[in-house]
């Protein structure tokens, strides 16, 4: 493990943030928290490589309401799938690996996968024209899906077969059997559907590297960047500070099912499975700010950096029925593990042209703006409320800087 050196702090005003507005961030989040739709926050807004604000707010657990500290413990769901991007392009550059290899290369099952073809209410089983390649799994645009983003009969079978992101009993390669015997959606490289792709690269690099996918990534990403506190499980000792989600929905009075990261997991979900914190995951965004490097410890050239958070879709449309329709906004294209914004206009939230991002399904979100020279991370588990917080966050943030 590499000792983490860190990350320096500043003043808002020296970073050219409004201080009072910064604090009407706080005020906003900590209302929201009052009136009892948030059981509380971390986040943490950096600039030109120092950070500028680090706050908690709320409470770790709402059922005792224990304060929320500054390195509580999120389930950052979908944020492991930028590490496990960066995981991948590290395997590329050492010359294990390439994009156009077909992940049945890897992975024997996939060899045999069957394309769902919906015609008449019936779904017909064909052959694929294209295999699935390791590009396909990081941009998204293998065929794949999430039994949560519709009803349609190939995610019915995700469900039925217990796909679910709560699922954590199969391991890596047992899963990717899994959805080996599920019918693709789409063709490979045809649409981008926002999809478990990332979980079959999981599998794919344990065998690439003939280590578990939580053995590589501590060894190349966690560890020499000083992200003591993201894995798959977490230890007892420090179980006190994972972050609780109210147990009922406050908006709609369902329960809250999360992943328990007390447990130690047979499925290493490259898609959503690690736990963190905000100091982590600042660490993590630094580095991609700084191309590739931290403290000395160089993860990825700046070339590759470059590579991964450029557009690589093209003219290549997304999935517009259901829930999928709204993964990717207008004027974002997507990368190698990150959206990325193509224009400075077209979506209702703000940013650079060229800022990266994504988030977890249970509230966590990041974005990183090369343009400004910033990034920031809002960690909450308010997964009902995600699409509310999420642009409020961005919305303020940008509000509060003054050039």
């Amino acid at each position: 493990m590499h000792l983490a050196t860190p990350l320096p702090t500043t003043t808002p005003a020296a970073a050219r943030f409004d201080p009072a507005r910064c604090t009407q961030l706080l005020q906003t989040l900590q209302a929201q928290v009052d009136v009892g739709r948030l059981p509380g926050a971390v986040l943490l807004i950096a600039r030109q490589g120092q950070v500028l604000l680090h706050e908690a707010i709320g409470s770790l657990d709402p059922a005792s309401g224990t304060p929320m500290p500054l390195d509580a413990i999120f389930r950052i769901y979908s944020m492991t799938k930028p590490l496990v991007s960066v995981a991948t392009m590290q395997l590329v550059e050492r010359g294990k690996l390439q994009l156009t290899d077909p992940v049945a290369r890897y992975l024997p099952a996939f060899a045999d996968v069957q394309l769902g073809r919906l015609e008449q209410g019936v779904l017909h089983l064909q052959r694929p024209r294209a295999a699935i390649t390791v590009y396909d799994l990081l941009r998204h645009t293998a065929g794949m899906t999430y039994e949560f983003l519709g009803q349609s009969p190939v995610q019915k079978m995700y469900e039925e077969a217990g796909l679910r992101i709560t699922a954590r009993g199969h391991s890596n390669a047992e899963f990717a059997e899994l959805l080996a015997r599920m019918p693709l959606m789409f063709e490979p490289g045809s649409i981008w559907e926002y999809s478990r792709a990332t979980d079959v690269l999981g599998a794919l690099l344990e065998v690439v590297s003939s280590q578990s996918l939580g053995h590589l990534l501590q060894e190349h990403v966690l560890g020499p960047l000083g992200m003591v506190d993201t894995a798959f499980h977490v230890p007892p000792a420090q179980q006190h500070r994972i972050a609780q989600a109210f147990a009922h929905d406050p908006d709609g009075g369902t329960p809250m099912p999360l992943i328990d990261l007390t447990e130690v997991p047979r499925l290493e979900s490259g898609g959503g499975g690690l736990g963190g914190t905000v100091a982590d995951y600042a660490r993590f965004c630094q580095c991609m700010l700084n191309g590739g490097t931290l403290h000395g410890q160089r993860l990825l050239s700046p070339h590759t950096v470059r590579f991964m958070t450029a557009d690589h879709l093209g003219r290549i449309g997304q999935n517009r029925t259901e829930n999928a329709g709204n993964m990717l906004a207008p004027g974002t294209g997507f990368g190698l593990g990150f959206s990325v914004r193509l224009a400075a206009g077209l979506d209702t939230l703000p940013g650079s042209v060229g800022l990266y991002s994504w988030g977890g399904i249970a509230g966590t979100t990041f974005w990183v703006d090369p343009q400004q020279d910033m990034f920031a991370i809002l960690m909450i588990q308010a997964p009902n409320q995600r699409e509310f917080f999420r642009p409020l966050f961005r919305n303020m943030v940008y509000a509060a800087m003054l050039d």
